[in-house]
């Protein structure tokens, strides 16, 4: 694939959020509209273009954790909050970026972490759970070896402890529980097809209205050498 055959010439571990995301992409798994821009005018126009509000968020293969180091600026409502917003983060990551990237700002609730794992015993495992500021705290997660069929996906909707998220929810409809599935079936087909990859991280897929959308995501490269 393209995108991993240039960042192993980059000589990068992993790849950038929006790199990572143009992978699930590939796969048919729902992701934020979002393009990495290297100027103000281009972030604004593409603001517009997928309206307000957005999130700007620093664009580097080398930055995993963008959060610490203060490189997301969320719920930007308009112009001139995007031009504070994208002032600050060209600040806060001087030399460090490779561009800014603007992406639709994605309401819900409902946050799960989705994930592809290699086991040295197993090979590829699809990881699925709680997601957000709780997927290391609460650990409610659940594992299938890849390939998976539609059952092995639902049964591991209802292994989680955190199940009953995926019903009504204060207001809101049942996760489509045939995307969700969808999701980690594909997942599984990445491990198994790119063998490029080692990890990925879909932390948070959070689920507006009854949709799965992967609003973050990180694709770990295997070492060129094994």
């Amino acid at each position: 694939m393209k995108i991993i055959e240039e960042a192993r010439q980059r000589g990068d571990k992993t790849l950038s959020e929006y790199e990572s995301k143009k992978i699930l992409e590939e796969y048919a798994i729902p992701v934020t509209k979002e393009r990495v821009v290297t100027d103000l005018d281009q972030a604004k126009e593409f603001a517009r273009s997928i309206g307000y509000p957005v999130a700007l968020k620093g664009s580097s293969s080398t930055l995993t954790h963008k959060t610490e180091l203060k490189l997301i600026e969320l719920n930007i409502q308009g112009d001139e909050s995007l031009e504070t917003a994208y002032r600050a983060l060209e600040e806060r990551g001087k030399g460090k970026l490779d561009g800014i990237l603007v992406q639709q700002m994605i309401r819900g609730e409902r946050e799960l972490v989705a994930g592809l794992i290699r086991d040295p015993q197993f090979g590829p495992c699809v990881m699925f759970g709680l997601g957000g500021i709780f997927t290391e705290v609460l650990k409610d997660v659940t594992f299938r070896v890849a390939p998976l069929e539609k059952r092995d996906a639902l049964e591991m909707m209802d292994e989680i402890r955190a199940k009953k998220l995926l019903d009504e929810f204060r207001g809101k409809p049942a996760v489509n529980r045939d995307i969700l599935a969808q999701v980690l079936i594909n997942l599984g087909k990445i491990g198994l097809e790119i063998d490029e990859i080692a990890e990925i991280d879909i932390n948070p897929l959070i689920i507006q209205d009854d949709t799965p959308v992967a609003v973050d995501a990180l694709v770990v490269l295997r070492d060129a050498s094994t």
